[in-house]
């Protein structure tokens, strides 16, 4: 399996969007758009993300297919990295590898990830790579249409 990381496509946004469909993938994350079968205000949020010069935004690719997508952007003055891999991908180190290669690529610091606290997978992941949490939020979350916590996490170097 060759897991790689390049510029987003047009075509890749099609597939982007069926990941958000998947029920399960969206309750994992925490959050999805109030309607997220309205390709509207899907292609309005990756055209703001994609237009953005202070953004940074990937495919990962594995053998040739869209399987998931990471990004940073910036939040004020701090710099958030964000991912979603498709659930068939899930378990086999292809998200893990994407951000290894990821990090390598953006090596502003400090960056910042916030995940809601029983995503475990993500969590492995930024742990795992020295992401510090520096504090949690409750905020609300249309993918479970309650209040969740979110630990904020902080990569310092």
């Amino acid at each position: 399996m060759e897991i790689t990381l390049r510029d987003v496509q047009a075509e890749d946004l099609d597939q982007f969007f069926a990941f958000q469909q998947d029920a399960d993938a969206a309750h994992m994350a925490g959050f999805a758009p109030t309607n997220p079968k309205d390709r509207s205000i899907f292609d309005h949020h990756w055209g703001e993300l994609l237009n953005d010069k202070k953004s940074l935004v990937r495919t990962i690719d594995v053998d040739g297919q869209a399987a998931g997508s990471i990004a940073v952007f910036r939040d004020g003055d701090i710099h958030e990295v964000m991912f979603w891999t498709d659930k068939q991908f899930w378990g086999n180190g292809v998200t893990t590898t994407a951000f290894d290669q990821f990090l390598e690529e953006f090596t502003e610091r400090p960056l910042r990830a916030r995940v809601v606290t029983d995503n475990m997978g993500t969590l492995k992941i930024l742990e795992s790579r020295d992401f510090k949490e520096i504090g949690e939020e409750q905020v609300f979350s249309n993918a479970r249409a309650q209040v969740v916590t979110e630990k904020l996490f902080e990569l310092a170097h």
